[in-house]
């Protein structure tokens, strides 16, 4: 018998978002989770707190593995496990803090933070903080806005904001749910935002330590359940996005994608829209000559500044969602040519020439801006975090590759600046996130592989999205990636928060392939 806020979920099979894979389950071993009516709110959160729990002690007591399920975003098997998925969708409550639940120690104002439940869908948190008197909004966000809070934490989401970083780096305070009697609130140290009144209020635990957060940030869901997480952000702002074609990839270009300088781009709108907030490269690698315009980069940049009544709402009013990245075009496409049979270069080409062509400036919030891309189609995206001052060498890369083995889709770089997530992947200074969008296939998973290949030989760092393709990953590669020191401290952060029968609840292949499963002590 289930306690309430617990329904079994008889799913023996599920399927990600993009279609990418089916994974088998362990019949039994899936549930929903919902909170409990007719409470308070925090009676209501307090009863999941202890289904969360429940879960946990029955996993233990069975020999099952679970793990939390969001929007099914991931294109791999990362956030998947050998056992049952816990469906979090319908754990959704969010809220702002009033002072007393602020520590005194904060460095900002108690109207800067926002809590949210596990399965909030960041769309949900624009909506909901544009509600607010006056508005708020988050700092950053990826291009698609369906994934859970939980989920985009756990797999660093990055969108492309140059100053602010991924989604884990306004994300200040999590609860975790680490045992069958244990569960904790995590902050930084260096950085406290919750109260003893908010401790109390989670009745967790407290937890103050930098090297565990940063741990957790990017923890793909290893580090126990994510029942709550707080974020900061900011007075609602608004982006003015400009779009131009026929852009040479030459000296200028290359210096403003290694250097973050566009002072030689000239920019129409530099200097009186506001602050460079987003900029983005675009390349049919399919035609591409370099110092040709007719052949070059297609330019996406956003000018930021503050809020202002009236405001008239962006309206889309062309055929795909305005701000959708590259993966959302294609989905499009797909679906407006089903089974063409065109080839991957009459494809593209068509792709590129329908979605990619310079459009008036247009201004928004981030919620008009990023939308809810819903997906469809058989698409593929492999994301590879590199030094910004590495992105010329290795476009050049896959352009060369993709002359050997033609690739179905194209080719985009955001810059989003570093983050403090042990194992974020986003973790140079200033990354540059090379997007390989495509029609998912043999032919694009051969194209990732050489491209990775290639960028090894040219001795080029680089780490990979944990939500995207990136079946290369292996302990050798980790390590290579993030560092003997990083990789050591991230497992051990994982020892110190979870009890040592919950590590093996939380622990699956993807893990074990990493070589991040290590368990210190014996399993009791």
């Amino acid at each position: 018998m289930t306690p309430t806020g617990i329904d079994p979920l008889p799913i023996q099979q599920w399927s990600n978002k993009h279609e990418n894979f089916t994974h088998d389950l362990v019949a039994g071993a899936s549930f929903k989770l919902w909170n409990p009516s007719g409470q308070k709110h925090r009676e209501r959160y307090l009863a999941t707190t202890r289904n969360f729990q429940w879960l946990i002690d029955h996993a233990q007591t069975n020999h099952l593995k679970l793990r939390a399920m969001g929007s099914g975003w991931s294109f791999t098997k990362v956030g998947v496990t050998e056992g049952g998925l816990i469906d979090t969708a319908s754990l959704n409550f969010s809220f702002p803090l009033t002072q007393k639940y602020v520590s005194p120690l904060y460095a900002r104002q108690a109207e800067d933070l926002y809590f949210l439940q596990c399965g909030t869908i960041i769309h949900e948190v624009n909506t909901r903080l544009a509600t607010k008197t006056p508005q708020r909004s988050i700092k950053a966000s990826g291009a698609s806005n369906g994934q859970t809070i939980a989920g985009a934490l756990s797999t660093g989401t990055h969108g492309a904001a140059i100053d602010v970083g991924a989604i884990p780096d306004f994300v200040v305070g999590l609860h975790l749910i680490t045992g069958a009697d244990k569960h904790v609130w995590l902050e930084r140290a260096s950085y406290p935002v919750a109260s003893q009144e908010f401790v109390e209020w989670l009745d967790a635990d407290l937890v103050q330590d930098d090297a565990l957060f940063n741990a957790a940030l990017v923890s793909f869901g290893s580090f126990g359940f994510i029942h709550g997480v707080m974020i900061e952000t900011e007075p609602q702002f608004l982006l003015t996005e400009h779009r131009m074609g026929n852009f040479a990839y030459g000296a200028s270009l290359k210096h403003a994608m290694r250097t973050l300088d566009f002072s030689g781009l000239n920019l129409p709108g530099a200097g009186q829209g506001g602050d460079m907030y987003h900029f983005e490269v675009l390349f049919n690698i399919h035609d591409f000559e370099p110092n040709n315009a007719d052949k070059g980069a297609f330019i996406k940049y956003m000018f930021k500044k503050p809020f202002a009544q009236p405001h008239t709402p962006l309206q889309r009013t062309n055929d795909f969602t305005y701000g959708d990245d590259l993966l959302g075009i294609i989905s499009t496409v797909l679906d407006k040519l089903p089974g063409s049979g065109v080839g991957i270069p009459t494809m593209v080409n068509l792709m590129f020439g329908l979605a990619f062509k310079p459009e008036p400036p247009r201004t928004g919030t981030i919620r008009e801006m990023f939308n809810y891309t819903k997906f469809r189609g058989k698409v593929a995206s492999a994301a590879i975090a590199i030094a910004v001052a590495d992105s010329p060498q290795a476009v050049e890369i896959i352009v060369d590759v993709n002359k050997q083995q033609p690739f179905p889709g194209g080719l985009s770089l955001r810059y989003v600046k570093g983050t403090k997530a042990t194992l974020g992947f986003t973790k140079f200074p200033n990354t540059c996130v090379l997007e390989m969008d495509g029609v998912d296939g043999q032919p694009a998973r051969d194209f990732f592989e050489t491209v990775w290949t290639r960028l090894e030989m040219a001795g080029i760092s680089y780490t990979l999205h944990w939500g995207k393709i990136n079946f290369n990953l292996n302990k050798t590669r980790i390590l290579q990636m993030y560092g003997a020191t990083s990789v050591q401290s991230w497992i051990d952060a994982r020892n110190e928060l979870l009890p040592v029968p919950a590590l093996s609840v939380f622990t699956n292949t993807f893990l074990e392939r990493c070589g991040l499963d290590t368990i210190h002590g014996p399993i009791v």
